[in-house]
């Protein structure tokens, strides 16, 4: 699967959530905004409730890896601490927040199994 493939199902993985997961995932409270160089800019906002194509206005925390990372991140290949760690995930903005990723991005692809 491709960077953009798991992007997509982010989204449906989030749009799928019960309400009760939904308020759960959203008491991060925070948005994700991620650069890919291939797929690009998209956002996970969690104030929101909302996975989009773009940049977002005020992100709490940008995160920029090279695709193959990111495909790596979201078949449990490899975490965000870990990645961070190797210097394939850089981060900017509030560092706490990416040890909320992990479970975030395991909660919603596993609503999106294909």
């Amino acid at each position: 699967m491709s960077s953009t493939d798991y992007i997509s199902r982010l989204t449906a993985g989030f749009n799928s959530l019960s309400p009760d997961a939904k308020a759960n995932a959203l008491k991060v409270k925070s948005v994700f905004q991620f650069s890919l160089p291939n797929a690009g800019e998209f956002y996970v906002d969690l104030k929101e409730g909302k996975i989009e194509k773009g940049k977002h206005g005020k992100a709490d925390i940008t995160i920029t890896m090279k695709d193959e990372d990111f495909v790596q991140l979201c078949e449990g290949k490899t975490t965000g601490q870990k990645a961070f760690m190797a210097g394939k995930l850089k981060v900017k903005g509030n560092m706490m927040l990416a040890m909320k990723l992990d479970p975030v991005l395991k909660q919603l692809l596993a609503k999106s199994k294909l």
